[in-house]
């Protein structure tokens, strides 16, 4: 009695509902890209959010200021995914530009946190605007301007280093709230204090 033959598919040969004949090989290769996917969000998109938020946080930290490199990432990439999660939802009942507006009010509050009235003077503006231009930065990267938003890191920073030197080298500049913080704390500090003791930022 002759046996029917059974057909056995060849080795490497996927025979699944999910792929007639298709390559073991290729299957594996596209579950790993999938796991590499972050559709609606963009790779490129999120390396120029940390490149954007990197220039300004190290900025800040190199000046012993709130908004380091960490804090300026979370907020400058955050910023991003719900702008880029809001446009990926648009329809006709929806309306992605609200969610900016919710946006700029959160990073409001934000800002308002770092700062605080020191002996009768307000002290950490100049972090919150850089929470401030942050969210603008992500905003800029999530409507489609990943590059722009670098630029705009880059000559943010420009302002930051340029203007402070600028107060150091003209004294006619030196009338801000800090120098005369300065000053006020160096009159009242005792002898031989250090001058990391007498700075007020």
């Amino acid at each position: 009695m002759i046996r029917p033959h059974k057909q056995v598919p060849a080795q490497g040969v996927c025979v699944g509902p999910e792929g007639m004949g298709l390559p073991y090989a290729a299957r594996k290769t596209g579950s790993c890209m999938d796991l590499l996917t972050i559709s609606p969000l963009s790779w490129e998109a999120l390396l120029c959010c940390f490149l954007a938020a990197f220039v300004i946080g190290l900025e800040r930290q190199l000046q012993g200021k709130p908004v380091g490199v960490r804090t300026s990432s979370l907020i400058c990439i955050g910023t991003y995914i719900f702008i880029a999660m809001s446009a990926s939802v648009f329809n006709e009942a929806t309306d992605p530009s609200r969610i900016v507006g919710q946006v700029i009010t959160g990073i409001g509050f934000l800002g308002a946190g770092v700062m605080l009235a020191k002996n009768g003077s307000v002290v950490g503006v100049t972090s919150a605007s850089a929470i401030w231009i942050l969210a603008a930065i992500g905003v800029i990267v999530g409507l489609g301007h990943p590059w722009l938003g670098v630029k705009m890191a880059i000559l943010t920073v420009v302002i930051l280093v340029g203007v402070n030197r600028l107060e150091n080298t003209f004294e006619f500049m030196q009338r801000g709230v800090h120098h005369k913080l300065k000053k006020r704390q160096g009159a009242q500090a005792p002898k031989g204090a250090s001058p990391a003791e007498q700075s007020s930022e």
